[in-house]
């Protein structure tokens, strides 16, 4: 297949576009830049210039693939706004082609599950930075009806590679001495590696199970607390883990800091039964202790 992948040079689309290749897929990777184009160019994959803005490029790019993944978003104020029409734009070129779009949401679109395991059914609650989430899910979803094959993945707190916001713990850790949390550290977070969530989006775009929206998260919800603990033992600073009050955590975070501060069990089987897929890489405390962030550079 010919696989059109937004965010193709970010965190989670690096993975997805490696994981295709090895499948057997021709990535084409949308790109801003000369330098990303370059990037993406010597992994081996065909690169198209434009950004989530650029929605005549998306539209083209769009038509001319076999199927679409969406990892890119844009940041500042207006992100929902900009992720909306990239979004739009796309399925309106694959509308009438039974065509699949994968499309990546998040689990912060369940706002704090209060001591209770979430999962696709559960009531939406979304954190003030992802309000507009919900609705463009909606739009997703309602492309089945234009003949397209939409596929909504909410992954938990996305770690390996070095990346994620475990990889922003061990930046701390190694350059202050200590990892910052909001709140009282514990809120429990639900987590995929980002390899398991490669390739989940595999099997989404190959096989899509159109109009379905699947929970990805690997593993049991783990208290905030514990993690950051794990991350200063493992940088050689066992227990040097700051707690900063809310009001303080958003000051120093942005709004950020509430959805780090959310008390999230997330977890499904449903991938499993449409997919055959389960997590199998490492869980985030092997991966902390493995030694793969001390030599990984921090992800986004």
């Amino acid at each position: 297949m010919r696989i059109l992948v937004t965010g193709a040079t970010g965190y989670i689309g690096s993975a997805v576009c490696e994981t295709l290749q090895a499948n057997g897929h021709h990535v084409v990777a949308l790109v801003r830049s000369p330098e990303k184009r370059a990037v993406v160019e010597t992994l081996g994959y065909e690169a198209i210039s434009g950004d989530l803005t650029d929605l005549s490029s998306l539209r083209s790019a769009a038509a001319g693939a076999n199927g679409v993944i969406h990892t890119a978003m844009a940041g500042g104020a207006d992100a929902g706004a900009v992720d909306r029409a990239a979004v739009a734009a796309m399925l309106d070129a694959l509308a009438g082609s039974g065509k699949p779009f994968v499309y990546t949401s998040g689990v912060w679109v369940y706002g704090d599950t209060q001591g209770r395991v979430a999962g696709e059914v559960s009531m939406l609650r979304p954190a003030a930075i992802v309000t507009w989430r919900p609705a463009v899910e909606e739009l997703v979803l309602e492309s089945k009806s234009r003949d397209v094959a939409p596929v909504i993945l909410r992954p938990g707190m996305v770690f390996g590679r070095g990346g994620g916001f475990v990889g922003m713990m061990f930046h701390q850790a190694l350059t202050d001495g200590k990892v910052t949390i909001p709140g009282d550290g514990e809120n429990h977070w639900s987590s995929i590696h980002v390899e398991d969530l490669a390739d989940l989006y595999a099997h989404a775009v190959a096989d899509p199970a159109a109009g379905e929206l699947f929970v990805a998260c690997g593993g049991m919800p783990q208290p905030l607390r514990k993690i950051a603990l794990a991350v200063t033992k493992a940088c050689g600073i066992d227990g040097k883990v700051e707690r900063l009050p809310l009001p303080q955590a958003r000051a120093r975070f942005g709004p950020v800091a509430d959805c780090m501060a959310m008390d999230q069990k997330v977890a499904s089987t449903k991938a499993a039964r449409f997919f055959g897929w389960t997590a199998k890489r490492p869980s985030i405390f092997e991966e902390i202790f493995s030694g793969s962030y001390l030599i990984a550079p921090p992800g986004r």
